[in-house]
């Protein structure tokens, strides 16, 4: 005989248990047979007490506290640059060498030209720039010159100026400052400047909007008569060998040109001037090198004239 589910509640309440719903059976670890061909249900865990204490789970995965160590004083960065700024951004720096003018012009025989030049015309620059491949993406950061000029205390000698920007904004200011260096009648020298410098000055003036003062000036580039005469003398005639060789030149603690570039972005991006003050160096030696270069060449041309002492500035050319 069945008994209905209402009767046994019946007789829970007459004896005084729960009237909730069933209570659940213990779970047992023997399993359940299967119904319809699935498989047994797996047996339900025990819920034990979780803890979650930090340290607690800390040590069980082993995870140590770390101690942040304390952070040392940092050293102020050195960014002083040399020179003057002369606009935002934008250093000029002067020097001067007792290294007199030639007394009479210079025969441009050397660069198989029939005609001379008056040194004091003479304006032998070289830049560097932000990269070797050229381009519009390429710009000039540092443009030196040097010329020869009468200095109001020590006479007549090697004036050298250059021009560095440590701001993208400063370049205008200093293709300005440049163009203010030239006049219709100064003649431009450098080395492979012809081919690199100058055309990289006239893309940073067009891109600019400015007028650009280098296109309508005489340009004497001594790479090519250089090459013409000691081509396979030396090793090769980068401005380096020349100086060693032909000048006896040699540079101490010298950065090469190759490494300009990451020096000057260093810098930008608030790292020491160290580096870029180095580069200053190295241009200032260029532009020294280039007027050494171009006596050497007229003297080694013309063999009556005054020879030119090696790694020592010139004194006056007589004709």
């Amino acid at each position: 005989m069945s008994v209905t589910l209402d009767k046994l509640r019946a007789l829970k309440r007459e004896a005084g248990g729960p009237t909730g719903a069933r209570s659940q059976p213990a779970p047992s670890s023997v399993p359940q047979p299967s119904h319809a061909g699935f498989p047994p249900a797996p047996a339900p865990r025990s819920s034990a007490p979780a803890n979650t204490s930090i340290d607690t789970l800390r040590r069980l995965l082993g995870v140590r506290e770390r101690t942040p160590a304390p952070r040392l004083p940092r050293e102020p960065v050195d960014r002083s640059l040399p020179g003057e700024e002369i606009a935002p951004g934008l250093y000029l720096i002067e020097d001067w060498l007792s290294f007199p003018a030639p007394a009479a012009a210079l025969p441009l025989a050397f660069a198989k030209r029939e005609d001379s030049v008056d040194p004091h015309d003479l304006l032998f620059f070289d830049t560097e720039t932000t990269g070797l491949a050229g381009g519009t993406g390429t710009r000039a950061f540092q443009i030196g010159a040097a010329d020869w000029h009468p200095h109001p205390l020590h006479g007549d000698g090697l004036r050298i100026r250059q021009l560095l920007i440590t701001t993208l904004a400063a370049e205008s200011a200093m293709l300005r400052e440049f163009a203010g260096w030239l006049s219709p009648s100064t003649v431009l020298s450098s080395y492979n400047g012809r081919c690199y410098d100058s055309p990289l000055l006239k893309t940073r003036y067009r891109l600019a909007r400015l007028p650009c003062p280098i296109a309508p000036l005489d340009h004497v580039d001594l790479l090519f008569p250089t090459r013409r005469r000691y081509r396979g003398v030396w090793e090769n005639c980068r401005l380096a060998t020349i100086e060693r060789e032909l000048l006896g030149i040699v540079r101490e603690d010298d950065l090469p040109g190759s490494q300009a570039p990451a020096a000057w972005l260093s810098f930008l991006r608030g790292g020491s001037s160290a580096l870029l003050r180095r580069v200053c160096a190295h241009n200032h030696q260029d532009v020294v090198t280039l007027a050494r270069l171009m006596l050497r060449l007229v003297q080694a041309t013309h063999g009556d004239l005054e020879p030119v002492a090696a790694g020592e500035p010139a004194g006056a050319i007589a004709a």
